[in-house]
């Protein structure tokens, strides 16, 4: 013990911290030794009770050979606790030593990760969801109320356009037809009949007329020479004002295409009954459905013997000549897509590509999503492409050709302007407004306030301040925008 006591002076006992630790311990062991001594000596006088107890000469050993056992404990106990505080500052000595040789380590400082600022292209990723549409989708529906006598279409089955698909009961329309040709007749015979008495009432008025006429010269000439009395003449004169006058009443109804007026309504009735027929047999014809157009039929809900209401959809053919995918498009990505840009749709559930060519963009903005409408023409060569598949498209756009990009996580926005942390030379961090332009998915475009070769931060900015000795950890830029 006294070895390791003189080892521990000469080691440590120049350090003003720990040296006096060290002594005290050292202090505080001999202590305990010459206590744990002076009670083996008083132990050992302690004297014994008589009269039948144990002799004073064996109750001395006993004691001294417990004691000896509970010292070894202490003992044991003691240089534990004291080996502990040796290495404690035999480790604190240490580390004050490194401490001294490098002042610079005891700043707080921070570890940050710095990029080189440098031009690159600002890149875009634009991901497109949408969904597949045909070329067409019609739903054929019924446009009368009726009962279905025949129905030719079954699900699936490839149709033209043109060809008969459900029939329904034309036995009304065919009854009503006939009415309508029967008013038609009618109609027309009257305006015959009204356009011969006509013409009849029209001549004989204008016979009358010239006979009239024809007397009243033949009067007046006799008059003259006194041949005829005064009342004669005034009577021959009234005849030919008569018959003027009812000629002049037929010639009035004549038109410029010399029809009256009675017979021209003749006619426009039997025209009224003429398209009546028309309206009928059109009613007729609506009521055999047809197909619009040539596909396949997507559905199929009509039976024999049904009575359907109007406007009830019976029957729905789908045109997948063509596939187009139609998308939603934000404003912030608009300007990166034009009409003709070739694209790749994926199509997970056929986990497959396909070529695809942006073949229209809305020219406004939908007011219930905000966004443009955007639609694909898809390559469909060989058909397996189906209406309703969900579709993935990802576009990658070039905004800036030769811009300074730096990361966004870079970029600290406070007070309506945004700003960066310049790593100098010192290591030290240097607060610098910036000017930003174009962003992309991952990066943001600098306009003005950095220069290229410059360093800046891009991670711990929260624990950066002007001035701030910081550990610079180089990485290099990463200008891929997360594609």
């Amino acid at each position: 013990m006294s070895h390791f006591v003189v080892t521990i002076k000469n080691s440590w006992i120049a350090d003003e911290k720990i040296g006096p630790v060290l002594l005290g311990a050292v202090g505080y062991i001999k202590l305990v030794q010459c206590s744990l001594q002076q009670n083996m000596l008083s132990f050992g006088k302690r004297p014994e009770k008589r009269n039948g107890q144990i002799s004073e000469k064996g109750n001395r050993s006993m004691n001294v050979q417990l004691f000896r056992r509970k010292d070894k404990r202490r003992t044991f106990f003691i240089t534990g606790l004291v080996v502990l505080l040796i290495i404690g500052g035999f480790v604190g000595f240490q580390s004050r030593k490194q401490s001294a040789a490098n002042p610079a380590a005891n700043k707080l400082q921070t570890t940050v990760d710095v990029m080189t600022v440098a031009r690159t292209g600002l890149l875009k990723r634009i991901s497109l969801t949408g969904q597949t549409v045909p070329e067409s989708q019609v739903d054929i529906a019924a446009k009368y109320q009726g009962k279905i006598v025949a129905v030719y279409a079954q699900l699936g089955q490839q149709v033209n356009s043109g060809q008969v698909l459900v029939v329904q009961d034309t036995g009304d329309a065919d009854i009503a037809i006939k009415q309508s040709q029967a008013a038609y007749k009618q109609s027309s015979a009257d305006a015959v009949t009204t356009e011969s008495t006509f013409m009849a009432n029209y001549d004989k008025a204008n016979a009358d007329y010239q006979k009239a006429r024809g007397d009243y010269d033949r009067n007046k000439a006799l008059y003259r020479i006194g041949g005829v009395s005064r009342e004669a003449l005034d009577a021959s004169q009234q005849s030919l004002a008569d018959a003027k006058a009812g000629f002049d009443a037929l010639a009035n109804q004549m038109n410029s295409d010399a029809v009256s007026a009675s017979i021209e309504s003749a006619q426009a009735v039997a025209q009224k009954a003429q398209y009546t027929i028309n309206a009928n047999e059109k009613q007729r014809d609506d009521l055999i459905l047809r197909a619009p157009r040539s596909g396949i039929i997507g559905y199929r809900q009509v039976e024999v013997g049904a009575l359907v209401q109007a406007g009830t959809k019976l029957l729905s053919i789908v045109d997948n000549s063509n596939i187009y995918v139609d998308c939603q498009v934000s404003e912030q990505d608009l300007s990166a897509l034009k009409i003709g840009m070739d694209v790749d749709v994926q199509i997970e559930s056929l986990g497959r590509s396909f070529a695809g060519k942006i073949i229209y963009i809305s020219p406004s903005v939908d007011p219930s999503t905000l966004a443009f409408s955007l639609r694909i023409g898809l390559n469909n060569s060989d058909e397996t492409v189906r209406s309703g598949m969900f579709t993935k498209t990802v576009i990658n756009s070039v905004l800036r050709p030769d811009a300074i990009a730096v990361p966004k996580d870079a970029v600290l926005d406070k007070n309506g302007k945004s700003y960066v942390y310049i790593i100098n030379l010192q290591n030290a961090a240097e607060e610098r407004i910036v000017q930003v332009g174009a962003r992309s998915d991952q990066n943001v475009e600098i306009l003005g306030g950095l220069k290229e070769g410059e360093q800046i931060a891009v991670s711990n900015l929260a624990r950066l301040r002007n001035g701030l000795g910081v550990i610079p950890r180089a990485i290099a830029a990463d200008r891929s925008d997360g594609q």
